[in-house]
């Protein structure tokens, strides 16, 4: 008698095993109940930045002088959960709206330096000689001074708008993923799927875009998800030397 064969004509012994598919990241996600929480809580205060201007409307600069630091409480509607300032305004609101000024600095400065970057980076690394050792080079100047410091020196020469802030820290923070993105490129250029792609004429664009990139990405992302935070502290602390936002903004 003959083995039964499976829908493919295989015998049963021979057919393929159940391919299992990776687990969905919300479900990773799930399991850890410590990564869900602050997965939410960062979600929430993303949403809040993001829509709370729609919701507040002028209560973070309508100013009150009988309502001048007034103690955090409810008994003044939701807007005084965090009380009041010397002159009157909700402290909520305007922490609300101050929200949404620095995620409309901080993302595109991370999203410019993270593009600029690793777009230089992944050419740099791949074809190496002259081209590395020059990126490398104008990393490692911009590098030799604090990113603090040329914001103050460029803001206080030019006109401190918020342009010019995502300008400054965008190009500061260039050589911190160009340098990662370099290393990626220079480790998986001597890869074997490289070095076949090479061999079957594929462009060198096309070799970074669909082999290099994918395997390097996941690195790029954890170092912008941090540099976001630098970022956001580097503008606080131009505005708290009065070359940041500025009023009314």
């Amino acid at each position: 008698m003959t083995e039964p064969a499976d829908p493919a004509g295989r015998p049963s012994d021979e057919a393929a095993p159940a391919r299992t598919r990776p687990p969905r990241w919300w479900l990773l996600l799930g399991r850890d109940r410590g990564a869900a929480v602050a997965a939410v809580v960062l979600a929430v205060v993303f949403l809040i930045a993001l829509f709370g201007r729609l919701f507040i409307g002028d209560r973070a600069v309508r100013q009150d002088l009988r309502a001048s630091l007034r103690p955090p409480s409810l008994d003044h509607g939701f807007y005084g959960l965090l009380g009041t300032d010397v002159l009157g305004r909700s402290v909520l609101a305007r922490l609300v709206d101050a929200a949404g000024t620095t995620l409309s600095i901080a993302v595109p400065a991370v999203l410019c330096s993270l593009l600029i970057g690793s777009a230089l980076g992944l050419w740099a690394g791949y074809h190496g000689g002259m081209r590395e050792n020059v990126a490398m080079r104008v990393a490692d100047v911009i590098l030799s001074f604090p990113s603090l410091l040329i914001a103050v020196v460029v803001l206080y020469v030019f006109a401190p708008s918020a342009m010019n802030i995502v300008l400054i820290l965008a190009i500061a923070r260039v050589p911190v993923y160009l340098r990662t993105a370099r290393a990626e490129s220079a480790e998986l250029r001597s890869r074997l799927f490289v070095d076949a792609a090479r061999t079957f004429g594929t462009p060198s664009r096309n070799i970074i875009y669909r082999h290099i990139l994918p395997i390097a990405l996941p690195t790029l992302l954890t170092v912008a998800t941090l540099d976001f935070c630098f970022v956001m502290l580097t503008e606080s602390s131009l505005s708290f030397l009065g070359i940041g936002i500025q009023p009314p903004m």
